[in-house]
């Protein structure tokens, strides 16, 4: 329970969190009053402008109907775009807290979406401007597509343990396979379930 908040608030909020759990949406005012059993909606609003000054709830601009949202969470369909990652060389992947709508299998805590910049996946139908659903993993399986994290630097690459170290292989003739040895810094960010392409 956020200390923030009355037991009467917090149900408030819980109610809202729940429905869109369930529903994969906001509830309108009036889902709320019979959810709580509230008399007005009045009442309603006035809950929904205490939790908005707490900053646990917004409202959108036009004041549409189902226009709640919990701040910093994924609702609905959407997962958090978390930045860049290179399909080439190396390039800082950089949280930038946007949302982006994905199909409802994909709604999972621990996945997120990346944004495609470069080429050396192109064998593999992943090209510059996608968009990549990550599970979030600290492990690969042989031949997975990984975004991979080399001395700080995020990659996207299929993965790849020898008896040396890791190999990371592009899917472009054009680009070198990265070889990391056990001085560097490696870790994994989460192996690739899907990509998403969007057409003008």
């Amino acid at each position: 329970m956020n200390k923030q908040l009355s037991p009467k608030k917090q149900r408030f909020l819980d109610f809202i969190r729940n429905f869109c759990s369930d529903h994969g949406r906001a509830p309108t005012f009036h889902e709320i009053m019979e959810g709580l059993q509230i008399k007005s909606l009045g009442t309603v609003n006035w809950y929904v402008r205490e939790l908005e000054k707490l900053g646990v709830l917004e409202r959108g601009k036009y004041n549409a109907k189902r226009a709640l949202s919990l701040p910093n969470q994924p609702t609905g369909n959407e997962l958090p775009l978390l930045g860049f990652v290179a399909a080439g060389y190396p390039l800082e992947a950089v949280e930038n807290r946007e949302m982006i709508e994905v199909p409802p299998s994909y709604i999972h805590s621990d996945n997120y979406v990346l944004k495609v910049k470069g080429d050396s996946m192109i064998d593999d139908h992943i090209e510059d401007g996608d968009y990549v659903i990550i599970r979030r993993k600290p492990e690969a399986s042989q031949g997975q597509t990984v975004v991979a994290f080399v001395n700080g630097e995020a990659t996207l690459k299929r993965y790849y343990r020898k008896s040396n170290g890791v190999e990371l292989h592009p899917r472009n003739p054009d680009y070198d396979v990265i070889r990391v040895s056990p001085d560097d810094e490696f870790r994994i960010g989460g192996v690739v379930l899907a990509i998403l392409r969007q057409y003008e």
